[in-house]
């Protein structure tokens, strides 16, 4: 009776209970009489139980159910305008939509207020990101037109650090308006089939003399004289490589190596990047992947680049379907991993 339970169910459970207490009362006070009293006692307690029934779900009706059939109409608006409460309607059903609805209600009002404070962190990191080459570049160039364009010392000098923050400039723009598509775009990525390890090497060699300036000897995968042959988009693998290495490259340390391996996992391959540099703090490990978040805030920016880096390779994977991990220990290493599917 309990299971279910609707407008009907209630108003008959509160009329049993009552006209069996009415019944024990009433006889309890005039005893067992004949059986023609009794007959018309029993009609005239029918009759009675089913005027208390109809009274007692018409109040039920008219006076608590009305107000919560006006709450359960802006629950169900948008998704059945002329659902409403009867007799019939279970109210356990009606307690489930209402408890899911609150519980989905409160998440969607904490996902807006996480996203609020995102945007309003992203905002201010895009700002200070654009401001500092923006103020570096009116530093020199307010220096030249003061004069220092005649002075042969520092005019041609002034003039590259311009250009260079200008670089760094075009790279952050450059790399928002990559990760924008990403994000827009998710299913607007090429796949082909292409050997992995060759584009391996061909990105280490685009990065042959950044090695050699920061004393860093990049390792190419091991090759078997089988191809890596892999189904994804070419040019966007090449970013993520592009970027884990060069990653690599500014975080190293003097005389050290990153080695890039690949291992067979039925229809994926594993792709292991692992070096010996600085390494990343447990802290700063779930931050590593977030958009201008730098695990070095004192002397990264030093280092060149947008700061998107690792934000554009996240996006490139998870437009494929895979997801990358990193493991690090403080001064000793990082280890990124991430899975692509075998053509």
């Amino acid at each position: 009776m309990f299971r279910d339970i609707t407008v009907n169910k209630i108003a008959f459970t509160i009329t049993v209970i009552v006209v069996i207490l009415f019944s024990i009362i009433y006889i309890s006070w005039i005893g067992f009489l004949n059986t023609k009293h009794l007959i018309f006692s029993f009609l005239f307690g029918m009759l009675s139980m089913l005027a208390f029934f109809y009274l007692l779900r018409y109040l039920l009706k008219s006076v608590v159910f009305r107000r919560i059939n006006l709450l359960y109409r802006l629950f169900r608006a948008g998704k059945d305008k002329h659902m409403e409460l009867d007799e019939n309607t279970s109210l356990d059903k009606v307690s489930t939509e209402m408890a899911k609805f609150a519980f989905k209600t409160k998440e969607e009002i904490a996902n807006l207020k996480s996203l609020s404070d995102y945007r309003k962190d992203y905002v201010g990191n895009i700002s200070h990101e654009l401001k500092t080459p923006i103020f570096s570049i009116q530093g020199y160039l307010h220096t030249l037109l003061e004069g220092g364009i005649h002075d042969e010392a520092i005019n041609i000098p002034y003039l590259k650090k311009a250009l260079s923050n200008l670089d760094r400039l075009q790279f952050i723009v450059e790399d928002l308006d990559s990760i924008n598509h990403l994000e827009n775009n998710k299913n607007a990525i090429q796949i082909k089939k292409y050997d992995l390890r060759l584009q391996v090497k061909r990105v280490i060699s685009e990065l042959e003399n950044l090695c050699n300036d920061a004393d860093i000897t990049l390792n190419y995968p091991v090759d078997d004289g089988s191809p890596i042959m892999v189904a994804a988009d070419e040019n966007r693998i090449h970013q993520v490589f592009y970027n884990l290495l060069l990653n690599s490259i500014k975080y190293g340390k003097s005389g050290g190596e990153t080695s890039v391996f690949f291992h067979d996992m039925d229809d994926h391959f594993l792709v292991e990047l692992r070096d010996n540099g600085i390494g990343i703090s447990e802290k700063d490990i779930p931050y590593v992947f977030d958009r201008f978040y730098r695990v070095d805030q004192s002397g990264s920016r030093l280092l060149g680049g947008s700061g998107l880096g690792l934000s554009i390779v996240k996006h490139v994977l998870e437009s494929h379907g895979e997801t990358i991990t990193v493991n690090s220990i403080l001064d000793k290493g990082t280890t990124f991993n991430f899975t692509l599917k075998k053509a």
